[in-house]
């Protein structure tokens, strides 16, 4: 296979999704990553109460969302070449189940260091989830589909961003007027928790590795897939080539992965204390900032899509719209730095949020046309930044918040959005091939 054809021969109109299996195979990954940010971001809508039923400060409750990254960003790779080995169908139905069961033990925590184990339980079972179906995407989704594909799955996530201050808020609610035992927020992760074993039940049984074993498979859609990744045994990972290749994505990544960690984890509570919201007021403007993300993956995956196949560039169509991505974030969360009204702090986060999420789809789509064979790995490496971030955002910020208020961690949120857009400007994607293959310049 020449790296020509992997990249630069654009497709006049783009492959068909509907109509196909594997547009079934991306919904069921949408539910999936919908689910997931269900699972992780529950905990900052509930976070005002959790500190307050579990006596924790900000700096306390910043240590309990960063647990979470500890293992999620330490097993990635790990847990993307682990998803490779057996099978995204095998992979993600245990993942399902155990982030599943890592969410209700959320609910059940009596103080920080519970708190801390739960947390730490669903970064560890949630560190293969992405990479594993990236894996699985790249099997069923044509080449010249790649960014949208990542872009209707993560729009999926951010959907399940979205929705959670009012699910978990209304879940909240409804489980304190029970007058049970059982406080609502304690529900409310029993409740979702509960939703992630169902998912996983529906996935191993919908779901198959090697597209020609699925039923319902036809065969225009099989020539359509990559032929390389149906055969049964993958080549040999070389793992310093994707080092290499992946390396400053994986930097850009950590800013991207920083900011979104301080929407995913902060606004409620920003937006709490800054204008003194009780909780169906902020859950409410959380959500209408959220929702900037889900309109910001898919127009950011299409259009890199779009502008692969119309000028057959790879490194310019993934770098253009990382750069506006994260110059657009940065400048929407400028006016946060000075005084402003909560009309203006909704728009320019809802804003900010859209432009950041431009980039995700595109940050997600690289490690699929550079390393088709090691998707799963290479997108491990990738999010290996985003795990990082995620273990420092949340308890730095946290920290100088307590001491220093809310500018001076927006404005460090700016900076490190500014170097993610140098790295971005020169970094050159290339096309890792099997060993004795010489790799080529992405166009």
């Amino acid at each position: 296979m020449s790296s020509q054809t992997s990249l630069s021969r654009p497709k006049a109109a783009a492959t068909p999704i509907l109509h196909r299996v594997r547009g079934k195979v991306l919904l069921l990954l949408c539910v999936m990553y919908a689910i997931a940010y269900l699972d992780r971001t529950n905990i900052s809508t509930a976070g005002p109460t959790i500190m307050q039923a579990l006596h924790l400060n900000a700096t306390q409750f910043g240590i309990a969302v960063s647990a979470f990254s500890i293992p999620y960003a330490l097993l990635q790779i790990f847990g993307g070449n682990i998803g490779e080995r057996f099978g995204a169908r095998k992979s993600l139905f245990w993942i399902g189940v155990l982030w599943g069961v890592a969410t209700i033990a959320t609910g059940f925590s009596v103080g920080l260091w519970s708190l801390v184990g739960a947390r730490l339980l669903l970064g560890l079972t949630e560190s293969a989830a992405f990479p594993t179906a990236t894996s699985a995407m790249a099997r069923w989704v044509p080449p010249d589909r790649n960014g949208f594909a990542q872009g209707v799955v993560h729009s999926a996530s951010r959907l399940g961003n979205a929705v959670a201050p009012l699910v978990v808020g209304g879940l909240i609610i409804w489980g304190d007027s029970l007058n049970t035992f059982v406080a609502g927020w304690q529900i409310s992760f029993l409740l979702i928790g509960l939703l992630s074993v169902v998912w996983a039940l529906l996935w191993m049984i919908s779901y198959r590795d090697r597209p020609r074993n699925h039923p319902k498979v036809t065969a225009e859609e099989l020539s359509e897939i990559p032929r390389e990744l149906e055969k049964a045994a993958r080549p040999a990972t070389p793992w310093g080539r994707l080092v290499r290749t992946i390396l400053p994505v994986s930097i850009v990544d950590f800013g991207y992965g920083w900011v979104l960690w301080v929407f995913l984890t902060w606004i409620p509570t920003f937006l709490a204390d800054t204008f003194n919201l009780p909780l169906s007021k902020y859950a409410l403007f959380t959500s209408l900032v959220l929702v900037g993300g889900v309109v910001g993956d898919t127009v950011g995956g299409m259009f890199a899509d779009f502008l692969l196949r119309r000028t057959g560039n790879l490194r310019n169509s993934r770098r253009t719209v990382l750069l506006i991505g994260l110059i657009g974030s940065l400048a929407w969360l400028t006016p946060l730095l000075f005084q402003h009204t909560l009309t203006v702090a909704t728009i320019s986060l809802s804003l900010s949020f859209f432009f950041l999420e431009l980039c995700n789809a595109t940050l997600w789509a690289i490690p699929m046309d550079v390393a088709p064979e090691w998707s799963g790995t290479a997108s491990g490496m990738m999010n290996t930044g985003f795990g990082i971030a995620g273990i420092f955002s949340p308890i730095v910020f946290g920290a100088m918040v307590d001491s220093v208020g809310w500018q001076w961690p927006f404005g460090i949120s700016i900076a490190l959005l500014a170097l993610s857009a140098v790295v971005a400007a020169v970094m050159k994607p290339r096309r890792v091939l099997p060993r004795g293959v010489a790799e080529v310049d992405a166009p």
